[in-house]
């Protein structure tokens, strides 16, 4: 089958691998039908993900139709149209328990698919622990509609849900990224008094404007005022730093009112400077990591509520042997785009 292969740093190439098999009672075969480019995509072929390990196959990040399932499989079957989730989970450690699906101590646990074992950018994918990492797509919601659930959706539905948010709660979101998109919408569910967001990107920030104009949108080097401008405390009561920029982890605090919550999503390619007295006295609470994905079905049935709508996001489409464009496309920021599916 043709695959898109992380080779070396700095390089991804199409090759053909072998179909996958079934390794384990618990495992789903299913034949990707579309599949969409990410930025965590970009910092595996950069380096910047130690863990990513070269020749599996990038990915992670699709919807499809199950062909093989495995004799412990109970909730899909052949046939069935599914999401795939970005993480890998048992549904029976500690962690898995709790809803922490994003540190499963299983050895696939986590971000696997796509990292540590060959992900989705193919024609097929094994998915380990497949009652946990496979969702039913409902009748009436296509591929394009349900594609962003497993790992853009999942973050922003996931970050929105862990930063407490009220109904008079003025939310500031860094980056309008497909991350930064799928994080407003969820925001946007939670109804709160006023929703600001940061990017410095201009086709971006036509984007939001005219998907949702009701959103108040500033660039980089005017949040800061804006914020105190168009918040009741002096900053934002809600922070969510989705951009991963070298500048907008601090931006992020500094436009926190004191008592806030900054949720942090980004991941960064440099370390960042945690600068305690600087702030220390505004009290604030910051929650940060990858994304425990474990509420997919609660977003598919949202999706067919038309109460989310991402396929907006979905801006260019490539054929899986011309995914290389869609990377080029992707990775420069070229013509509009915001995210790539490929049919594969």
């Amino acid at each position: 089958m043709l695959t898109y292969t992380y080779v070396s740093e700095g390089k991804f190439e199409l090759m053909e691998k072998p179909k996958p098999v079934l390794q384990h009672e618990r495992d789903a075969i299913v034949k990707v039908t579309l599949a969409s480019i990410c930025s965590s995509d970009l910092h595996i072929k950069h380096g910047s993900v130690p863990r990513a390990v070269p020749g599996i196959t990038v990915g992670h990040e699709m919807v499809g139709i199950v062909e093989e399932v495995g004799s412990a499989v109970t909730n899909v079957k052949p046939g069935d149209r599914v999401t795939v989730n970005v993480e890998t989970f048992c549904g029976e450690c500690f962690f898995c328990k709790k809803g922490f699906v994003n540190n499963c101590t299983d050895q696939n646990g986590g971000w696997a698919l796509g990292c540590r074992i060959d992900g989705g950018q193919a024609e097929y994918v094994r998915v380990p622990f497949a009652d946990q990492g496979l969702n039913k797509i409902p009748d009436g919601v296509t591929d394009r509609q349900a594609l962003l659930v497993g790992d853009v959706l999942a973050t922003g539905f996931w970050a929105a849900r862990i930063s407490e948010i009220t109904p008079e709660d003025t939310v500031l979101i860094f980056g309008a990224g497909p991350t930064g998109i799928c994080t407003l919408l969820c925001v946007m569910l939670h109804s709160p008094k006023r929703i600001i967001v940061c990017e410095k990107d201009a086709s971006r920030l036509q984007f939001i404007r005219r998907h949702y104009p009701q959103v108040l949108t500033v660039q980089p080097e005017d949040c800061a005022a804006f914020v105190r401008a168009h918040s009741d405390h002096g900053g934002a009561d809600v922070v969510l730093e989705v951009a991963g920029a070298d500048t907008t982890f601090r931006l992020a605090w500094e436009c926190a009112r004191p008592n806030a919550i900054v949720t942090v999503v980004a991941l960064y390619d440099k370390a960042q400077t945690l600068p305690l007295p600087e702030m220390y006295g505004k009290n604030l609470t910051f929650k940060t990591g990858g994304v425990d994905g474990c509420d997919c079905e609660e977003t598919l049935r949202l999706i067919a509520e038309g109460k989310i709508d991402t396929e907006p996001l979905i801006t260019h489409t490539y054929p899986l042997r011309r995914i290389a464009e869609g990377y080029e496309l992707f990775e420069k920021k070229q013509d509009g785009v915001i995210k790539v599916a490929v049919e594969c």
